[in-house]
């Protein structure tokens, strides 16, 4: 198998490559610096994505973007996300949009599950409408880039990896100093998946050949409470602090705060379990375990 890589120096990216080459897969990565090594292509930043690159692989993984987890989202980082995200999905889609059809790799991109913005009460399948929030808006934009592509494209509508290099990193912090507790009303719905099972879904999607939306998010709805005491309870600390939700707004702008804490979205992963994919980590606490140490 020969899979081409963008955003392989990421969280995700860097677990991928890692799980592709242990299998014997032969993987390209897109860099944006000097190739290093026979294995890697310098694209974007003046240096236009050959299609000759792409063709005749097996799939083309799109995982760039600045992460949304760095606050304040002021307007110049607002900027940031965008580019980041829509400029190298379009340079791959057109890019593979320029080859002949018989070379043409499937184009798995990367989404998120902000898609569906907030929408308490609500079970939201990959057939769900987007949200109206920054970062709906947001995912459609990159989703409609990826389209360029044709049809075989795949849309990966993340959820938060549960992780210490993820999610988890900032709620780590305030749990070791004991200061954490509910986020809001605490009893909104988090989406959330763990970091194996996200490198096997994408793996998934490859192997069957999934395309459009596919939500890449944990079988078991879990709570922002859910999800903090029972790290907590992992981390023998404990939960009692609540940040109010006007404060989170105050402090870190209204769209991050209902987009990244305050938004309710029960994300279901219809299409990875109805294409007979097997969770190894079904519940938050299962993914918390995984992630640390105990």
């Amino acid at each position: 198998m020969h899979v081409v890589v963008g955003g392989a120096s990421g969280l995700i990216g860097r677990a991928l490559v890692s799980s592709l080459e242990h299998d014997g897969a032969r993987v390209t990565r897109l860099v944006r610096r000097d190739p290093a090594g026979p294995d890697e292509v310098r694209w974007l930043d003046g240096h236009p994505l050959d299609p000759a690159v792409l063709a005749g692989a097996d799939a083309v993984v799109g995982l760039n973007g600045a992460s949304i987890g760095r606050l304040p989202w002021t307007r110049r980082y607002r900027s940031e996300l965008v580019w980041s995200r829509l400029t190298p999905t379009r340079a791959l889609a057109r890019a593979i949009e320029a080859l002949p059809a018989r070379e043409r790799p499937l184009l798995v991109s990367a989404s998120g599950v902000g898609y569906y913005g907030s929408a308490p009460g609500r079970v939201l399948t990959e057939e769900a409408p987007a949200g109206d929030t920054f970062l709906a808006a947001l995912c459609v934009e990159w989703e409609n880039a990826a389209r360029i592509a044709g049809d075989r494209v795949a849309l990966l509508r993340t959820a938060p990896v549960v992780h210490a290099e993820g999610v988890l990193k900032p709620l780590i912090a305030l749990t070791r100093a004991g200061v954490s507790g509910p986020i809001g009303p605490g009893t909104q719905a988090w989406p959330w998946i763990s970091l194996d099972d996200e490198i096997a879904a994408i793996r998934h999607v490859i192997d069957a050949g999934l395309t459009g939306p596919v939500n890449l998010a944990g079988p078991t709805r879990a709570t922002a409470n859910d999800l903090g005491f029972a790290l907590a309870v992992r981390m023998n600390r404990p939960f009692v602090v609540p940040a109010p939700a006007l404060a989170l707004r105050a402090a870190l702008g209204a769209d991050a705060a209902e987009g990244l804490l305050l938004a309710d979205a029960h994300v279901v992963p219809d299409a990875l379990r109805t294409s007979g994919f097997a969770f190894r980590h079904p519940t938050v606490e299962d993914a918390i375990a995984a992630a640390i140490p105990a």
